[in-house]
């Protein structure tokens, strides 16, 4: 296929899986976290009800440029069968938004999702190329501006870019018009000690597709052993048989290898509650 058609057929097996999703999960859609009109979530909750439950925060991928919350819901098919709340955020994209933006959008999704549900048990991140970067930007974030520290126990990073430095003379960069600045303090490969002070216990998991391009492997690679110099709970997944795409297609599979690695990492089944937790009022 060309690449157009490589991108629509990603488009559409995400869109068809969280239309899924929405079949299974009780839902609540277009929850702000900020005044932008970009600054909204939808959340995904399991039928059952708990008083505690493990959350992930989804974000996508799109090369920070095309994607949407609209996409983001397929991690909910296995996630809800175990008790587990799925939330997908959006945020603005180039080039409405600029990198530096984008980067305090995903830091207040996060604020806002644990302000407003102090319940949860466990709280992990998951995100997929320009999302894994946003969420490995979110493991470096000096909380202190926010007065709040959230206990991120895990952080699922797929596919990533973690120095954005060598995207400046691409074409990627034409809309997102980023300065050597803005890029090297969008890096978190550059935030390491930061990662270490906000986030010491979390465990992360960096996953890179067999047929990913080498910018994407190595910069994965790179991270990885980043990461475990520095000491931090660091595990690298190279997996077969998977290109840059389907390496999170095939997570809404509960079967998928890196899906059950997620599973294993927030332990035992959770308990799940009802969507009468949650503030139902934007839905």
């Amino acid at each position: 296929m060309s690449a157009d058609d490589v991108i629509r057929a990603h488009v559409a097996v995400l869109r068809e899986g969280t239309a899924r999703a929405r079949s299974l999960a009780q839902t609540l859609l277009n929850v702000p976290y900020g005044q932008g009109d970009g600054e909204k979530l939808d959340v995904y909750i399991p039928n059952t009800a708990s008083v505690d439950v493990s959350l992930v925060i989804y974000i996508h991928g799109g090369y920070w440029q095309f994607l949407s919350k609209e996409e983001s819901g397929f991690l909910a098919i296995p996630m809800v069968k175990k008790g587990v709340v799925v939330v997908a955020v959006d945020y603005d994209i180039a080039p409405k938004g600029n990198m530096d933006l984008m980067v305090s959008q995903v830091r207040r999704s996060v604020v806002s999702v644990i302000k407003q549900y102090s319940h949860i048990s466990g709280l992990y991140l998951c995100g997929h190329s320009a999302g894994a970067h946003l969420a490995a930007m979110v493991l470096s974030t000096d909380w202190s501006q926010y007065n709040v520290t959230p206990q991120i126990n895990g952080a699922f990073l797929v596919s990533g870019i973690y120095d954005l430095l060598p995207i400046l003379s691409t074409y990627i960069n034409e809309p997102l018009k980023m300065t050597e600045e803005v890029a090297v303090r969008n890096s978190p490969s550059k935030l390491l000690s930061q990662l270490k002070l906000s986030s010491p216990n979390c465990h992360i998991v960096v996953a890179v597709a067999q047929n990913d391009s080498p910018e994407f492997w190595n910069q994965s690679q790179e991270y990885y052993k980043a990461l475990r110099e520095s000491g931090l709970n660091v595990t690298m997944e190279d997996v077969p048989d998977t290109d840059h795409f389907n390496i999170i297609e095939q997570m809404m599979d509960g079967d998928y290898h890196l899906t059950q690695i997620f599973f294993q990492m927030m332990g035992e089944k959770p308990r799940a509650f009802g969507a009468s937790s949650f503030n139902k009022s934007t839905s």
